[in-house]
C-alpha cells in the first residue's frame, strides 16, 4: 500500500518564510531527533484529545499553542541557526512559549476564579504569550500578518484618542491582555478550537492516505478518463488536483505533489509553460472548496455559524463543481484553439485497473463522507476514517507477507468480523483503538512490518510539523477578533456596507471582493477569510444574503488572492517546476480562473446555487427547480466566461464576439428583468455563429 520507492518525489520550492512548509526532514543530528520526538508528542496529545477529549476545552486550546509555539521556534531554529547556541536560543524560546501553554492547564481552576482580575504573574504570562505568538508567526510566515495584527492591537490601545466615529472608550493594560490571553475571543478563540481539534485530525488523516498511496490512485485514474482526450494532460492535472483537494486543503501543497507530475507532463504535450503552470495552480486552489476538508475553513465556519459541519459541505458542492467545471472547460478550449491532442494509449494506464487494485484506499474517505453527512461530528468521523486508514495500512503490510492469497482473504475477513464484534453496541473509540492496538503488535513482529510501523511514526511527526503555519494563523488572527469584540469596530466597517449596499448590493460585494483579496495577497487564505467574514459577513447578512453565502463570498476571495498577481503564492510554488517567471504565471492563472472570480456574484444572486432558500425564482419553480435553473445558468455563464478568456469555441472569437459573448455572461449572473431571455437569447446565436464559421473555415480548408 505505500508508494512505490521509485516515485518521483515532489520539487522543493524555496520561500522567503516557512508558511508553506520546511525543508524535509527536522534538522540536524540530536536537534531533529529532539523536533522529531516532539512532533510525536503533539500528534499523540491531538489523537488523544480527539479520541477521549476529558480535558476542558480552555486547557486543550492553551496546550495545543504551547506545542505550536515549541516547536515552530524550535523547527527554525534547527533549519536556520548557524550553531548550537542559536539551536538551544530557538528551543528555550519555544519551551517558554510551551511553559505559557501549561499555565492554561496548571492554574485552570484560579484562572477561572479570578476571571477579571487578574494577578501580576497572570498579565506577566500573557504578556509573554502575546509576544512568542507576533515573532513565531513573523518568523514562520512573514512581516504582514503580524503587522495587520499589531495595527489592530495598537487600536485596541490607543484607539480612544482617535475622531469619532473610530474612536472606542478606552481599555487599560490588563482588560486588553485578559481579554487577549485568557478569554475565549483572543488567542483561544474560535480558530484556535478547531484548529486544537478537527484541522490537526485532518490533516493527519490526509497525510496517513498519501502515504498509503492516494496521489497515484488519483493520478492512475486521472489519466485513464481524460489522458486520451484532446488537451488530455491539462484535463489530468484537473481532475487529480480536485480529488487531491478532498484529502488536502493547502493548494501550495498540491501544487508541488501534484504539479510534479502533471506540469512537465502539460508541458511535454505542447501547453505553454505558464499556461501549464497555471493550470496546476487554479485546480490546486479549488482544493481549498472541494468538500470534505475545503481547506480547514469549513470546520471555521461551521463553528463561526454554529451549524453542522454537513451544512456547509452541501452549500460548497455544486461551487466546488462549477470551479473545477470551468477550469477543465479552459483548458479544453485552449487545446482546440492550438490544436493539442491526447497522449498515446500506450501510456495511458487503465483508470478500471487503478481502481480494482486500490479500491479500498477509497473507503476511509467515503466513511468520512457518509459520517458527516449523516450527523456525527466532523471529530467523531475523522477519527473513525484516521482508525480505518491505519488499519487498511496496517493490515495491508500483514498480507504482505503472508504466502498465500487464501491466507490473505482469511485475514481481512477475520479483521471484520473481530471489528464486527467489537462495535456490536455501536461504533465506539476504545473497540477501534484496541483493534488498531492488535494490528500495530501484529504489524511488529510481521515481516517488513516495521518498515510500515516507521512509516506512520513518520506521518505523525509530519503531520505536527504542517499543522504549525495553519495553528500559528488561527492564534495570531485572534488578536483582530478580540479586538473588534471588545471594542465593536467591526460594526463602523459594517455599517459602511450596509450604507453602500442600500444603494448597490452590488457594489457592496465589489468592496467585500477587494477587501478580501487585498488581505489574501499578504496573508494565508484562513486569516483571509476570518478577518473578512468577521467584518463583512454579517453587513451581506443584513442586506439579506443568506449568511452561509455571505461567508462562503469572503472565503472564494481569499483563495483567488493567492492567484492574483502581484504575490499569487500558488504561481510561485509552480514556478520552478515550470521553469516559468511567477508573473506571467499569475496573469495565466487569473484568465483560466476568471469564472471562479464571479461564481461568488452568482450565488449571491442565486442562493439556490448553495442550496439555500429565498431564492428569486424558487416561488415560481420551486426549491429544486429553482436549484435546476441556477446550477445550469451558472454553467452557461463560466461556459461564456471560458469561451471569452481563451478566444475560441468552434473558431477563433472576434473581439467583437468576445464582447458580445461578455454581456451574455453578466446578464445571466443574476435575477434580473429579462436578463434570462437576453442572456440565454445572446447565448444560442453565440454558438450558432461560432458552429458557422466553423463550417466556413472547413470549407476554406479543402
Amino acid at each position: 500500500m505505500l508508494q512505490a520507492e521509485g516515485a518521483e518525489k515532489p520539487v522543493k520550492v524555496a520561500f522567503d518564510n516557512f508558511e508553506h512548509g520546511f525543508p524535509e526532514g527536522f534538522g540536524p543530528r540530536g536537534w531533529g531527533r529532539l523536533a522529531y520526538a516532539i512532533g510525536i508528542a503533539f500528534a499523540a496529545f491531538q489523537l488523544y484529545v480527539a479520541a477521549f477529549n476529558y480535558l476542558p476545552s480552555q486547557v486543550v486550546r492553551g496546550v495545543h499553542v504551547g506545542f505550536l509555539l515549541l516547536l515552530t521556534f524550535g523547527l527554525i531554529a534547527n533549519f536556520t541557526a548557524r550553531g548550537n547556541v542559536g539551536r538551544a536560543a530557538g528551543w528555550l524560546t519555544g519551551a517558554a512559549g510551551f511553559l505559557c501553554g501549561l499555565y492554561q492547564w496548571i492554574f485552570y481552576a484560579d484562572l477561572i476564579a479570578r476571571d477579571g482580575d487578574p494577578t501580576r504573574l497572570d498579565l506577566a504570562v500573557g504578556t509573554l504569550l502575546a509576544l512568542l505568538i507576533f515573532e513565531g508567526a513573523r518568523r514562520l510566515m512573514g512581516l504582514a500578518l503580524p503587522l495587520m495584527c499589531g495595527a489592530a492591537l495598537l487600536y485596541w490601545f490607543f484607539g480612544q484618542y482617535l475622531p469619532a466615529p473610530f474612536n472606542h472608550r478606552g481599555y487599560d493594560f490588563d482588560q486588553v491582555v485578559t481579554h487577549l490571553s485568557y478569554g475565549t475571543e483572543g488567542f483561544y478563540g474560535v480558530p484556535i478550537y478547531v484548529s486544537a481539534t478537527y484541522i490537526f485530525l485532518f490533516i493527519l488523516f490526509g497525510s496517513f492516505l498519501e502515504r498509503a498511496g492516494m496521489i497515484q490512485l488519483f493520478t492512475d485514474v486521472s489519466l485513464g478518463l481524460f489522458g486520451g482526450t484532446r488537451g488530455g494532460p491539462a484535463k489530468v492535472a484537473v481532475f487529480a488536483s480536485g480529488m487531491m483537494g478532498t484529502i488536502s486543503g493547502s493548494g501550495v501543497a498540491n501544487v508541488v505533489t501534484v504539479g510534479q507530475f502533471t506540469i512537465p507532463l502539460m508541458i511535454r504535450f505542447g501547453y505553454r509553460r505558464a499556461f501549464a503552470a497555471g493550470v496546476e495552480a487554479t485546480a490546486s486552489m479549488g482544493g481549498q472548496i472541494m468538500p470534505p476538508v475545503m481547506g480547514a475553513v469549513a470546520f471555521i465556519m461551521a463553528e463561526t455559524l454554529g451549524v453542522e459541519y454537513s451544512v456547509i459541505v452541501k452549500a460548497a458542492v455544486i461551487p466546488a463543481v462549477l470551479y473545477f467545471a470551468s477550469a477543465f472547460w479552459m483548458v479544453h478550449l485552449e487545446a482546440g484553439k492550438h490544436g493539442l491532442v491526447g497522449m498515446n494509449k500506450s501510456e495511458i494506464p487503465s483508470a478500471w485497473k487503478a481502481l480494482v487494485a486500490r479500491w479500498y484506499l477509497v473507503l476511509p474517505l467515503a466513511a468520512l463522507v457518509y459520517m458527516l453527512f449523516e450527523g456525527f461530528t466532523p471529530l467523531y468521523a475523522g477519527s473513525m476514517g484516521l482508525a480505518l486508514t491505519v488499519a487498511l495500512i496496517l493490515g495491508a503490510s500483514i498480507t504482505l507477507g503472508l504466502s498465500s492469497n487464501a491466507l490473505r482473504y482469511v485475514f481481512w475477513i477475520g479483521l471484520a468480523l473481530v471489528v464486527g464484534a467489537a462495535s456490536r453496541n455501536g461504533l465506539e473509540i476504545v473497540p477501534v483503538a484496541g483493534v488498531v492496538g492488535g494490528l500495530v503488535l501484529v504489524t511488529a513482529v510481521a515481516r517488513g512490518g516495521r518498515v510500515t510501523l516507521r512509516a506512520c511514526r513518520d506521518s505523525l511527526a509530519d503531520s505536527a510539523k504542517s499543522a504549525l503555519t495553519v495553528g500559528m494563523a488561527c492564534a495570531i488572527v485572534g488578536t483582530i477578533i478580540g479586538m473588534m469584540t471588545q471594542t465593536g469596530v467591526g460594526t463602523i466597517f459594517g455599517g459602511w456596507i450596509i450604507g453602500l449596499g442600500a444603494k448597490s448590493l452590488f457594489l457592496a460585494l465589489v468592496m467585500t471582493m477587494f477587501l478580501s483579496i487585498l488581505l489574501g495577497t499578504g496573508i494565508p487564505t484562513i486569516p483571509t477569510y476570518i478577518i473578512t467574514a468577521a467584518l463583512a459577513a454579517p453587513a451581506l447578512a443584513k442586506l439579506g444574503v443568506p449568511l452561509i453565502v455571505s461567508h462562503m463570498f469572503a472565503f472564494y476571495y481569499g483563495i483567488m488572492a493567492d492567484l492574483s498577481p502581484p504575490v499569487a503564492l500558488a504561481a510561485l510554488a509552480a514556478a520552478p517546476i515550470a521553469r516559468e517567471n511567477p508573473d506571467k504565471i499569475g496573469w495565466e492563472a487569473m484568465r483560466i480562473a476568471l469564472a471562479g472570480y464571479v461564481i461568488p456574484f452568482i450565488f449571491v444572486f442565486s442562493p439556490a446555487l448553495m442550496l439555500q432558500a429565498g431564492d428569486p425564482m424558487e416561488a415560481q419553480l420551486g426549491f429544486y427547480g429553482a436549484v435546476a435553473l441556477a446550477t445550469f445558468k451558472a454553467l452557461v455563464a463560466v461556459g461564456l466566461f471560458g469561451i471569452v478568456a481563451i478566444g475560441f469555441l468552434f473558431a477563433r472569437l472576434t473581439i467583437a464576439e468576445r464582447v458580445v459573448a461578455s454581456v451574455a455572461a453578466l446578464c445571466l449572473l443574476g435575477e434580473f428583468p429579462f436578463s434570462d431571455t437576453i442572456g440565454f437569447a445572446v447565448t444560442l446565436a453565440i454558438v450558432l455563429w461560432q458552429w458557422r464559421q466553423r463550417s466556413r473555415s472547413a470549407v476554406a480548408a479543402a
